[in-house]
């Protein structure tokens, strides 16, 4: 059926680290708030502006911060074997030359063909 991931005790991939992440965004974003939004010396913290401010910071910065952490899967090492997939274009291209060096050294070259010359651009004259 389905496989298994294994459970890593990793601390950056646990709960831990967003979680304790987003509480000193939180922190962060209420103190800021409480401080700025009194207006002065003269006027009372607003600890309800302050709260609010940690709330919404503490819970959108846990939900970036998880769905990161969630979203990081080590690719299979089988992905990186075979044809297609993690292949470079520079290996493919002195791949291709090999191959059309072969043939022109089969079938002998041509006369005025051009064919070693051709970078597939318009001609010029």
């Amino acid at each position: 059926m389905g496989s298994v991931e294994p459970q890593n005790q990793d601390s950056a991939k646990s709960i831990k680290f967003p979680l304790g992440f987003s509480f000193a965004m939180g922190a962060v974003a209420g103190l800021v708030t409480l401080i700025v939004s009194a207006g002065g010396t003269r006027n009372g913290l607003r600890w309800d502006l302050g709260g609010i401010a940690f709330g919404i910071a503490f819970v959108a910065s846990l939900l970036i911060a998880s769905l990161l952490v969630m979203g990081h899967k080590e690719n299979d090492p089988s992905l990186s074997e075979g044809s297609g997939i993690n292949r470079r274009s520079a290996d493919r291209l002195k791949q291709a030359r090999q191959d059309s060096q072969a043939r022109d050294g089969e079938t002998g070259p041509s006369a005025g063909s051009g064919r070693d010359t051709d970078d597939g651009g318009a001609p010029t004259r």
